[in-house]
């Protein structure tokens, strides 16, 4: 079965608007997240505060010798011979175990309650926000084996409300020849999209019948952020630069009196337990915060992710 038709060759632009000067004109940042679909914000975090998480998720991949040690660890170059064989797990670069490793690390899900994030997601819901707690990292160490996540929307994995909005975050700079994300903007006003299996991330694949939107990609650097509703349709780019790892971050987040599904509330993949996770971490305080709220749960509906399937 083909997974994407389209009547032409796409459109492909570079360089998002920056909403950074929205974030003090509530009413028009929220028209501009209705219209298109995607919100980029230049440096919104702190770039010392984003290479932290980048230096401490590569001292797991440094742990596993994938790392090359004639480099300085922040420049993430690839040991290619210890990677080359590497058995990529479920879309996120590394192993099962180095995985679990990386869902261990504080700092990595402390990032996602960044003040400066849960402020402008406030200022977009308008209302308390909920961060999911199931986060994800991509930890994209090159081997041949590795395929760039497909297009796809968010909300057929994810599910609740369909006001929930991705935020993904480089964690370093990422150019375009390294990959990142490829967005199409005001794709979420088409709808729940039919899809078809495929290889990479997710396993499934949006297939684009007769449209007509462009794609936006960027040349990321450490601190911007790319938020987008959960029907607006992206792709991961591929990384041309095969000797350095891409790393980048998925959070979620939404209104907190809005439907959130029970899966969204476990740790991504199911890589461990809570407590399995929590327990070298120095503070309580990220332990379990979403139980503070009272959450309307909705339950997983499995058609939604295969009854539109079809071919163009």
């Amino acid at each position: 079965m083909a997974a994407t038709k389209e009547t032409k060759e796409p459109v492909v632009l570079t360089g998002f608007e920056d909403s950074t000067p929205l974030l003090g004109d509530p009413t028009a940042l929220r028209r501009r997240a209705d219209e298109e679909g995607v919100l980029f914000f230049r440096g919104l975090l702190p770039r010392e505060h984003v290479l932290e998480v980048r230096r401490q998720l590569l001292e797991v991949l440094n742990a596993y010798g994938w790392i090359r040690r004639d480099h300085d660890l922040m420049d993430g170059y690839v040991n290619a011979e210890a990677v080359r064989d590497l058995d990529a797990w479920g879309g996120t670069g590394v192993t099962e175990a180095a995985y679990l490793d990386t869902q261990k690390v504080e700092i990595f899900h402390r990032l996602a309650h960044h003040p400066d994030l849960i402020r402008m997601y406030e200022t977009l819901f308008g209302e308390a926000v909920l961060p999911h707690p199931r986060n994800i990292a991509r930890l994209m160490v090159p081997n041949p084996a590795s395929r760039p996540t497909p297009i796809h929307q968010d909300f057929i994995h994810i599910q609740g409300t369909r006001n929930v909005w991705t935020c993904w975050a480089p964690l370093g700079d990422i150019p375009l020849a390294l990959g990142g994300l490829a967005v199409m903007p005001r794709s979420h006003k088409l709808g729940v999209l039919s899809v078809t299996g495929a290889e990479g991330a997710g396993g499934l694949e949006t297939i684009l019948c007769d449209v007509d939107l462009p794609w936006i990609q960027e040349n990321y650097r450490a601190g911007d952020v790319l938020t987008f509703n959960s029907c607006t349709v992206h792709k991961s780019l591929p990384n041309e630069t095969p000797e350095r790892v891409r790393l980048s971050v998925d959070y979620r987040y939404q209104p907190a009196d809005e439907d959130v599904e029970e899966k969204s509330l476990r740790p991504h993949m199911d890589v461990a337990t809570w407590d399995e996770i929590y327990a070298d971490w120095p503070s309580d305080e990220l332990k379990y915060y979403w139980t503070k709220h009272d959450l309307q749960l909705s339950p997983w509906d499995e058609l939604l992710r295969w009854q539109k399937e079809k071919i163009c």
